[in-house]
């Protein structure tokens, strides 16, 4: 399984690896010399694909460094760094998903992929023996808790809903007590997508999740579910969502639609959150715990 997982993220960020080695080649085809030019399209080339500014300046920095302290030949050698340094922006391993009990809630803007997200990481909870419940707090779409629905069954787990326009910050309180009533040791709470720009719908998220740190007993973490498609935008989201939730993590979809996946990079560097899952399909297995010298391996390549 593990070698399928490489083979769909490397597929996924394909169109990232084909711009960024597109550019890296180029470099190798200038000639073997270290010289200011290089350094200066290197960088362009990892800026294209929304490493991000201070991530950049750091690998490119460390970089410098390490080709004369290893008094490295060529292009090609420096190169040869480039994953290695790409794999040491992150930090340890997020076991947030993995942790019992827990309660978990997944926020964002509309179209990240919230409610699939909720539903893939349910299937595969249940599958791990896992005994979940999911929250569908997102009251004001309909189709949401109609999705969410859907994905309890095929997980074969409970839902805790309301009607179309109750206070969602309700629906979090008797998730967390359902839990707690029937031996429950995961629940997952979805809630409606909302713009980061908005002042009042970010309050409302915020009540959310006052109201369930203070029911639970179980730790409560907040993830934001970003579409990777979105680029230094989405950056700009998880700013906002981190300022006024304090998040403790990101779900990372859709990287197989864009060629900016280095924003992963730029996430973990500017904002310090680990990515605790990555999406590259819209398949159950296309969502998978995130693994730094995979990715690394896999938008480098080689």
């Amino acid at each position: 399984m593990a070698g399928s997982w490489f083979q769909r993220l490397s597929d996924g960020l394909s169109k990232t690896r084909e711009q960024l080695t597109g550019q890296l080649n180029v470099l190798l085809q200038r000639g073997p010399d270290l010289d200011e030019e290089f350094w200066e399209q290197l960088e362009e080339a990892l800026l294209t694909a929304d490493v991000g500014v201070s991530a950049t300046d750091d690998i490119v920095s460390r970089l410098r460094q390490e080709s004369t302290r290893q008094a490295l030949p060529d292009a090609a050698a420096v190169l040869g760094l480039l994953g290695e340094m790409v794999a040491a922006e992150f930090g340890e391993p997020a076991s947030i998903l993995e942790a019992r009990p827990a309660t978990v809630l997944f926020v964002g803007v509309n179209g990240a992929g919230k409610t699939t997200s909720v539903g893939k990481i349910a299937k595969q909870a249940k599958d791990g023996g896992a005994n979940v419940v999911l929250g569908s707090a997102d009251t004001f779409r309909a189709a949401a808790a109609e999705q969410l629905d859907v994905w309890a069954q095929r997980a074969g787990v409970p839902v805790v809903r309301r009607d179309r326009g109750a206070d969602p910050a309700a629906v979090a309180f008797e998730t967390v007590e359902y839990a707690e009533n029937n031996g429950c040791d995961l629940a997952l709470i979805d809630t409606a997508g909302r713009l980061h720009t908005s002042a009042d719908l970010m309050r409302e998220l915020a009540k959310v999740k006052r109201v369930t740190v203070n029911r639970s007993k179980a730790p409560v973490y907040t993830l934001l579910v970003l579409d990777a498609t979105t680029g230094q935008n989405g950056l700009n989201q998880a700013r906002e969502f981190n300022a006024a939730l304090e998040l403790d993590g990101v779900v990372l979809t859709k990287l197989d639609g864009t060629a900016r996946g280095g924003i992963t990079i730029a996430i973990a560097r500017e904002l310090g959150l680990p990515i605790v899952r990555l999406g590259v399909g819209e398949s159950l297995e296309d969502l998978r715990p995130f693994d730094a010298r995979e990715f690394a391996q896999a938008l480098i390549g080689g």
